[in-house]
């Protein structure tokens, strides 16, 4: 039982990984063992990332993608596959923040930035590494959703379609790649303390109302997140597939 959360030797690659979750995620799945490949836009951060971690033991690299471009996303699957032969996690947690706005004022130039990295980067990325996991007929995805996944958010409509797309792509293809050994599951947030949630939570009035709705009345840490994403990524969770785990304060028990 001691080696049920075990990930040592697995390989485990995670999108968006340079900074807040991803990074915490990324950080969480190295201390279990795993070796880690680091993905995201922002070459320097992720170097910095992987040097920080490398520090602390950890057996990490690192390579830049832009998931919503398929290329680069097929690019960075050979590159992988090249330096381990195989992937065994995927975490599919790239993404950018919703804008701010009512619904009857958005444009499609507010629209598709969203829904292209938001859903189509986690399609892109399930499709080139999640058919490598099919043939070989193992594997777990990881991919992080939302609260918003699962009910509406005021003024954040393509966000909350996006990660409303990704919580049913996540069943779709949980019921289609199951017979395979490929699970996949979502990890579904309510609102962390990352940099980029920074402005929102500084915004008072916002602030306080969102921690007015939260039941444990405090945001989440993104190392909060580390537990679930072991869980999902190791043996523990042989039988299960096509879950969202909840890690949002109580919100969506309301």
């Amino acid at each position: 039982m001691a080696g049920l959360f075990d990930l040592t030797g697995t390989v485990a690659v995670v999108t968006g990984g340079g900074r807040g979750i991803g990074r915490s995620i990324a950080e969480g799945l190295a201390g279990f063992g795993a070796k880690v490949v680091l993905s995201g836009r922002n070459s320097a951060v992720l170097a910095a990332t992987a040097e920080a971690m490398t520090a602390q033991g950890a057996k990490v690299w690192w390579q830049a993608a832009d998931v919503a471009r398929e290329e680069e996303v097929a690019a960075l699957h050979a590159a992988v596959l090249e330096r381990h032969g195989r992937t065994d996690v995927l975490v599919n947690n790239a993404g950018i923040n919703p804008i701010y706005k009512a619904a009857e004022t958005l444009t499609s130039e507010d629209w598709q930035p969203i829904i292209d990295i938001n859903l189509g980067g986690v399609f892109h990325c399930c499709r080139h590494f999640g058919a490598a996991m099919v043939a070989r007929k193992a594997g777990s995805i990881i991919n992080i959703s939302s609260v918003g996944g699962h009910v509406g958010l005021r003024k954040t409509l393509p966000y909350c379609a996006a990660k409303g797309g990704v919580e049913l792509m996540t069943k779709s293809l949980a019921v289609d790649w199951a017979a395979s050994g490929v699970r996949v599951n979502s990890i579904a947030p309510g609102f962390v303390e990352t940099d980029l949630t920074a402005g929102m939570r500084e915004h008072e009035q916002l602030s306080r109302r969102l921690l007015g709705q939260t039941p444990m009345g405090r945001f989440c840490g993104p190392d909060e997140l580390i537990g679930a994403a072991v869980f999902l990524a190791s043996a523990a969770s042989a039988y299960v597939t096509g879950h969202s785990i909840l890690v949002d304060g109580g919100w969506t028990a309301q």
